[in-house]
């Protein structure tokens, strides 16, 4: 299928590893140059050789997205490397270490906020004036099963549920302008470095399978490819109406209905 997207810049935040990376790979595979973020200088140099072997323009640049000063600066430095940015990946996410109520502080919640949702936000917010101008752009957050329906830390599911929500509101607001916008809920995905692989390292095999068999059942984890063709797919010219959807992910984990 021909994409129509090959030239087109993408921005990538935490592209160096999982998910992001995998996105990354996806849209350089489709011609698209590539800006990605990370903190750590040496994961985003690797990335990027491996993107740049696809054949595509990249720029890594080292950035904490959970840091709002910092992101005018990122948003400057793909502009002035790549172009005005035509597809914006909001990868970053992470949970924090409490679960319930009575344990997370404010500060904790704030904390996941600016992780998963304000640095989001405030890139939204960079990208759209170029896009509207070119009346043509594809905004994508990762967002998880947990934003849709219970399941994870309480500060983790109410950050990721507004990311849904303001993506849905923002796509509406940017549809007559050519701009959509859509999130994708992944379920257990594991790659090196994530959540799921350390679970794995730190439980017995019993446990871990007991798991998988409980809440997976294909049987087996995710795997990040899924996620990165479809947000290849999801930045295409092929999308036609969707816009404000969120697409899941996730070997039928979920149990939400809609």
């Amino acid at each position: 299928m021909e994409l129509g997207i090959k030239g087109k810049v993408a921005l990538v935040t935490g592209g160096s590893r999982g998910l992001g990376r995998q996105s990354a790979l996806s849209l350089a595979r489709e011609g698209v140059d590539v800006a990605i973020c990370g903190r750590t200088k040496e994961t985003v140099d690797e990335t990027v050789s491996e993107l740049t072997s696809l054949g595509s323009k990249v720029v890594g640049i080292e950035a904490d997205v959970s840091n709002i000063s910092e992101l005018e600066l990122l948003h400057k430095k793909t502009v002035e490397q790549l172009g005005e940015i035509d597809i914006l990946v909001n990868n970053v996410g992470g949970s924090g270490s409490t679960e319930d109520i009575g344990d997370t502080s404010l500060e904790d919640l704030k904390k996941v906020f600016d992780l998963n949702l304000f640095g989001s936000y405030e890139l939204m917010r960079l990208v759209v004036p170029s896009m509207r101008d070119k009346k043509w752009g594809r905004i994508i957050n990762i967002a998880s099963i947990f934003g849709r329906e219970h399941g994870g830390k309480l500060s983790y599911m109410s950050a990721k549920a507004a990311l849904i929500a303001i993506t849905k509101h923002a796509a509406i607001t940017l549809a007559p302008d050519g701009v959509l916008a859509n999130s994708i809920a992944p379920g257990s995905i594991q790659h090196p470095g994530g959540s799921w692989e350390r679970f794995e390292k730190t439980n017995s095999p019993e446990v871990v399978q007991e798991f998988i068999s409980r809440n997976l059942p294909m049987g087996k984890w995710g795997w990040p490819e899924p996620v990165g063709d479809l947000v290849a797919f999801l930045a295409s010219e092929r999308i036609g109406l969707m816009t404000g959807s969120c697409v899941v992910v996730d070997g039928g984990q979920s149990h939400s209905l809609i």
